[in-house]
């Protein structure tokens, strides 16, 4: 799929488009109109390539309180909202601990080298880099692990507008409780992250029929494998792409055991 475009270092990748401070459109493509659609933008597109690699295996560990702060502050579209997670690329072995928010639209991200072999935990550092951010509205002791996602990701850059796409494919959950689930493997997760308006790649998706849809790799994962969990907002992707039925919802009393 990403074969016949140009290649970009990470370096220069990140030069061109760092784009920490950002606005995120996302979509659920086929992965047959994404093929498509990049083979029409292949004179303004560069992908990511390290080591002769485009795709890369990713581990993200979520985490919460209790009562689920984080998830249900995103579940009912709370103006304000955090997440907390490691992010481990598998092929290196670097992890980082994210620190993400979100006020109206603009989502900013601060990111911290962390121990891969940690990444199923907070440590006292990681705690205490939460806590210093001044962004998370919770004590930074409350949090505990709730969700791991694997996915393959590959990165684009569109040149002339300098904005990132990242393609996500073979998504899977799992939580702390040994319940899984996958997304269909035709389907892939696109995300356009630009420093604001829109730009050609949505313009180009957007005439292919599709439109942003509300996506969150953890919102949906959480409610996908824990259907009692209120989950309006992504209703109609976990019901058309996951196979989902909702349950009635009951009030969180807490989380399972770590159990890795």
């Amino acid at each position: 799929m990403f074969a016949g475009l140009s290649p970009i270092g990470l370096g220069d990748l990140l030069e061109a488009a760092e784009l920490q401070t950002r606005v995120d459109r996302k979509y659920l493509v086929d992965r047959a109109d994404l093929e498509a659609l990049l083979e029409a933008l292949r004179g303004e597109l560069a992908v990511l390539e390290i080591d002769a690699g485009r795709r890369f295996d990713y581990e993200s560990v979520y985490f919460d309180t209790p009562d689920l702060s984080s998830y249900l502050s995103a579940a009912r579209s709370r103006r304000r909202r955090f997440k907390v997670r490691t992010r481990t690329y598998l092929d290196s072995g670097r992890c980082m601990l994210e620190i993400k928010t979100r006020s109206g639209r603009a989502t900013v991200k601060r990111r911290f080298d962390y121990a891969a072999a940690d990444r199923h935990r907070l440590t006292a550092e990681g705690r205490r880099r939460i806590e210093a951010s001044g962004q998370v509205p919770v004590g930074a002791e409350a949090l505990e692990p709730v969700l791991v996602t694997r996915y393959l990701r590959a990165t684009v850059l569109h040149v002339p507008s300098g904005a990132r796409l990242t393609c996500d494919t073979e998504l899977g959950f799992e939580d702390f409780a040994g319940r899984v689930g996958a997304i269909s493997p035709e389907v892939a997760v696109v995300e356009v992250k630009s420093p604001g308006r829109s730009v050609p790649v949505d313009r180009r998706l957007w005439e292919a029929g599709y439109r942003p849809c509300s996506i969150s790799k953890y919102g949906t994962g959480m409610a996908f494998l824990r259907p009692e969990l209120p989950a309006n907002k992504w209703n109609r992707t976990l019901r058309r792409h996951f196979g989902w039925r909702p349950q009635r919802p009951v009030p969180v009393a807490g989380q399972p055991g770590l159990s890795t």
